[in-house]
């Protein structure tokens, strides 16, 4: 699918960008002939560099190395910034559009940051391929279960994103714009189980905001073939959702914990928190289709949904953590299975 394609991932530097970016240079989807990562953190990305070269310390003769040699390139600058993102994007073939302000506390305190970079950010991807004729083939924007009957400030500014996106696809018939939305994903960050691994590993107690609470679980390379599936298979303006495992909280804190003795404390629900991830709403069911290992959501104007979706209709229910979950057997396997246990070494986002 990519082969010799010019690929651009913003927000590559985070969990899931630099598992993408790996994925890319091991030619998974077809090897690029280029690929730009695009974020704002001159650290962040200078710490991308030297772990993908596989170096400890470097001086700054690696970024003139990285210009002259090297297919992996790294481009500082905001999605909320229109110039810099018409820069990045005017060689592209593809885009994955990753960067956004995530974490939900973060974005109650800063509300009008996460609009800047969640909202901003894709309308000027939008722009740029409107305004400037960009011969850009795919779009794909990285969204999150949050978007699906907001309640917080993250989920709502991901939520306009998806829509921006999805009508993208009528301003611009030449580019085909998709959406992958899913749920936690393990050991990520801002994920749970690396704070609760190192709860136990300094003998507690471990925290848990309530009993009731649910999440999906999927890993960074599940998320991964989540984009992939949606830019082999997808049409304009569809979502595609992950079919995955989930569990309580509280039985992926006590598989963690094991026989160790140590004490589980309820905190109560931060600001802004769901008590279950839904990925497909009540609304959302009756244009969704089932494809197998994922279900894909029509869109929402009528314009952009072809006449036979393929797959078969959806149960026509809310798809949500708080049902079929795996029990703490299960919760168990699915950590041992993914490296996770505290005795584990630390899992490496390559």
């Amino acid at each position: 699918m990519l082969t010799g394609k010019r690929v651009v991932v913003t927000g590559g530097t985070g969990s899931f960008g630099q598992v993408l970016v790996r994925r890319l240079l091991e030619g998974t989807a077809g090897l690029p002939e280029e690929i730009v990562v695009f974020s704002r953190s001159e650290a962040t990305q200078h710490s991308m560099r030297l772990a993908f070269q596989e170096r400890q310390v470097a001086t700054d003769e690696i970024v003139y190395e990285e210009n002259r040699h090297h297919r992996l390139h790294f481009h500082i600058g905001d999605v909320s910034n229109y110039p810099a993102v018409c820069s990045v994007l005017r060689n592209a073939d593809v885009v994955f559009h990753a960067a956004a302000l995530k974490q939900v506390p973060t974005a109650e305190y800063h509300p009008f940051e996460a609009v800047r970079t969640n909202i901003v950010g894709a309308e000027n991807i939008v722009q740029a391929i409107r305004e400037h004729d960009f011969k850009i083939e795919t779009v794909v924007g990285v969204s999150t279960d949050k978007a699906c009957k907001p309640v917080n400030v993250m989920g709502m500014t991901k939520a306009i994103q998806e829509r921006i996106l999805a009508q993208a696809a009528l301003d611009c018939p030449g580019t085909r714009f998709l959406l992958a939305r899913y749920g936690n994903v393990l050991a990520s960050r801002g994920s749970v189980i690396p704070v609760f691994n190192q709860q136990i590993r300094t003998g507690g107690p471990l925290t848990v905001t309530t009993p009731e609470m649910t999440r999906f679980l999927l890993s960074l390379n599940d998320a991964v073939d989540i984009v992939f599936a949606a830019l082999r298979d997808g049409y304009s303006g569809e979502t595609w959702i992950p079919r995955v495992p989930a569990a309580r909280m509280v039985d992926i804190a006590a598989a963690l914990i094991g026989d160790r003795e140590i004490e589980v404390k309820i905190t109560g629900i931060r600001p802004g928190e769901k008590i279950h991830e839904v990925l497909v709403s009540e609304e959302e069911a009756a244009r969704t289709y089932d494809r197998g290992d994922y279900l894909t959501i029509e869109p929402i104007l009528p314009e952009l949904r072809p006449e036979d979706p393929p797959g078969k209709p959806f149960e026509g229910r809310e798809y949500s953590s708080g049902t079929d979950l795996i029990d703490l057997d299960g919760a168990t396997a699915l950590m041992r299975r993914h490296g996770l246990m505290p005795d584990d070494e630390p899992v490496d986002v390559k």
